[in-house]
């Protein structure tokens, strides 16, 4: 991997934890609404779910393979 291919993985990264963190928030808000909409609930939670694992997928990435 060439360092500019990990400078842009790194943003990646970061921008994807953002959006995670984003829609912590949102979902907390949506639940505590007087008027909740449950289905707008799931599909945050199902896209939260989504960016965890493209999350994982670029740290595995990023990480270096250790040789035994």
């Amino acid at each position: 991997m060439t360092e500019q291919e990990r400078i842009d993985l790194e943003a990646q990264l970061a921008r994807l934890r953002q959006e995670h963190r984003d829609l912590d928030s949102a979902i907390e808000a949506l639940q505590v609404s007087p008027s909740k909409d449950i289905i707008q609930v799931q599909r945050l939670k199902r896209r939260k779910l989504a960016l965890r694992d493209k999350i994982g997928f670029i740290e595995d990435q990023l990480t270096p393979d250790i040789s035994a």
